[in-house]
């Protein structure tokens, strides 16, 4: 019970927020609901005046379909019983004139069952005049007549409602209307939403009128009964055994919470009723439940349907822990204070988490919740992972994770779409398409991502599994495209030094004379010395053969070595400084250890580490060619 009496907390802390509209990355909008609410996807809109008259209809666009609606328990989790919203509802329920448009009998049960809930909460004590207005208009029975004139809906020629658009509909009115270009299945089940206009005076939409919210939460809370001991607060309560869905999205049918099973009573043994197994009050399931929608809405991440979703009790927003460096600290590597000590990099992870440890309520709780939701079936979800953790204890951890699983990366683009690089961990995201590829299904990533966590918040170690697998992409270069070799690669370097706990840097570590460190010096030495003589950009023996060298290291080196001869030949005095590193790093490996034992993960860091030194002596060296000739143009202006 501890994530749901989070939730409930989370929703209490934020209760100024209730009602407000708040925006998405991605232009659509979303809010903290109220209790006894939820959303639905609106196709139809009808307008009608303070007095109960007819105003106007439209056809509602995709982008401001999503539509706030009251909701009892019973239709909050409606199936095939004719059950009704209090307010908006599907065409079938709404149009007390659907039988006479060639509605069936259950039209006439479900407008029956409609509008009498409606009337009890619009002669209620707690009405408002924007509910008086839509029963008053409603009980006179002319919808479907009404949206017919607005030619919103249509009849055939035997005055009969048109459900689908097909050819005899298309014949009579030519190409489809926009009703039936939103709307997948018939006319009956387009939903309807209905507001109230004013001739003098702008009136909030229904859906947005926090006034009308306040409306039917008071009016249902005086139908709940069945008071019981909430397991969550710990009060006598009215319980509910009716919990919400659509908890990831509008047309989500997965339940966290059900206890519906009245034929196997799969309770039976152990509890009397359903209910002993867990009670927990309306209030508690409505708001924690509100509360769960909206973070995920917010900030929730979703992969293949599993949700990934971190916040802090007394600060909503936290760094997630499946990110990479560059999503809390999006300075390049040029621009942070990097040395050759691993401990600087840390004292500028440890900056950078510094705002969210300084973020506060003021509350006493500071803990941080992370949990995975995932359904196995479309009925039932299931909380695969949750901790809550204190808010110190895991910005620890996320510090400690991105200073030690730490490489120099370049596969990120700023908002200007250049590339840049930075320090820091991948995101887990990303140490996926490096163990899987970059066409991995969605199934494989979010179970990496969920094995990935623990190491970040719990401090385990990644699974040998995956640190094999992107250890073996990395050494076969020629299987990918250069530029997913290279993020590849980088990805391996920083899970390879997370094994290694951070020891080791970006930076060459010329006073190491680990064999297979050594191993990896040489051949990236190899490959850049081809590279430098190759006058195309194919590539070199020592990415071609880098598979088999990790396999196979002195007997591949042998090969790859032969292949240089001809390069050593050609460029004569100036292979020199070649040989000499060659000479150099292979002289430090002792003769019983230069074999063909398969090289362990840390070759990579030897093949990364020497390749990046040789390349920045290159950009420094033509860094100061460029200044001595702009010097001596300089002289020769004068």
């Amino acid at each position: 019970m501890s994530w749901l009496l989070n939730l409930y907390e989370t929703y209490q802390s934020n209760l100024d927020r209730v009602g407000k509209i708040e925006l998405k990355a991605n232009e659509q909008l979303f809010m903290l609901l109220p209790i006894s609410h939820t959303t639905q996807t609106a196709h139809i809109e009808v307008r009608v005046t303070e007095n109960g008259e007819f105003h106007s209809a439209e056809v509602v666009d995709k982008g401001g379909a999503n539509t706030v609606i009251p909701t009892t328990e019973e239709s909050a989790s409606r199936t095939s019983g004719v059950v009704a919203y209090p307010l908006h509802d599907k065409l079938g329920y709404v149009a007390g004139d659907y039988a006479d448009y060639g509605g069936s009998r259950r039209n006439e049960e479900q407008y029956a069952a409609y509008i009498q809930q409606l009337q009890d909460w619009a002669l209620s004590s707690h009405a408002t005049s924007k509910v008086k207005s839509i029963y008053t208009y409603l009980n006179k029975r002319t919808l479907i007549r009404d949206l017919v004139r607005e030619r919103i809906l249509f009849l055939d020629e035997n005055q009969r409602l048109i459900e689908k658009w097909d050819e005899r509909a298309e014949r009579l009115y030519g190409e489809k209307p926009p009703l039936f270009s939103v709307l997948v299945g018939e006319a009956e089940s387009a939903f309807v939403r209905f507001t109230v206009r004013s001739a003098d005076r702008q009136l909030l939409p229904v859906w947005e009128d926090p006034e009308m919210y306040d409306s039917f939460i008071r009016y249902y809370n005086e139908k709940l009964g069945d008071v019981d001991l909430c397991y969550v607060t710990g009060q006598r309560l009215p319980i509910t055994e009716r919990h919400a869905n659509k908890i990831r999205n509008a047309a989500d049918k997965a339940k966290l919470i059900s206890a519906n099973d009245t034929s196997g009573f799969t309770f039976r043994g152990r509890f009397r009723e359903s209910r002993n197994a867990a009670s927990i009050s309306y209030e508690v399931s409505q708001k924690a439940h509100n509360a769960l929608k909206w973070l995920i809405n917010r900030q929730g991440k979703i992969i293949g349907q599993r949700v990934f979703l971190v916040w802090g009790n007394d600060a909503i927003q936290m760094p997630p822990p499946e990110d990479d460096f560059y999503s809390i600290d999006p300075r390049p590597a040029e621009q942070k204070i990097i040395s050759e000590v691993h401990t600087d990099f840390a004292r500028e992870v440890a900056k950078a988490l510094d705002g969210y440890r300084n973020r506060s309520t003021g509350s006493k709780e500071t803990n941080v919740n992370i949990m995975i939701l995932d359904s196995a079936t479309t009925g039932r979800m299931a909380v695969l992972y949750y901790r809550n953790m204190d808010k110190e204890l895991y910005l620890d951890r996320l510090a400690e994770w991105h200073s030690t699983c730490m490489w120099l990366h370049q596969y990120r683009k700023d908002e200007a779409g250049n590339w840049v690089k930075f320090f820091g961990a991948p995101a887990t995201r990303d140490i996926a398409y490096a163990a899987y590829g970059s066409r991995v299904k969605d199934e494989l990533v979010k179970g990496l991502i969920e094995r990935m966590i623990p190491c970040i918040v719990d401090g385990r170690r990644i699974p040998r599994d995956i640190l094999d697998s992107v250890f073996r992409r990395a050494t076969s270069p020629v299987s990918m495209e250069p530029w997913e070799w290279e993020k590849t690669l980088s990805i391996a370097c920083a899970l390879i030094n997370r094994e290694y706990k951070g020891g080791f840097n970006v930076g060459l570590n010329e006073s190491l004379n680990d064999r297979d460190y050594l191993f990896g010096r040489l051949l990236a030495v190899a490959d850049v010395f081809e590279r430098a003589a190759l006058e195309d950009n194919r590539a070199t023996n020592a990415i071609r053969y880098m598979n088999a060298f990790a396999r196979h290291p002195a007997r591949t080196w042998s090969t790859i070595y032969s292949a240089l001869q001809p390069h050593m030949t050609k460029l004569g005095v100036k292979a020199t400084y070649w040989t000499k590193i060659i000479d150099e790093v292979a002289s430090r490996i002792p003769v019983e250890e230069f074999n063909n034992k398969p090289l362990s993960h840390l070759y990579l860091l030897g093949f990364y580490s020497q390749r990046h030194a040789l390349y920045q002596k290159k950009k420094e060296n033509e860094s100061d060619y460029s200044e001595n000739n702009q010097g001596v143009m300089n002289d020769d202006n004068a």
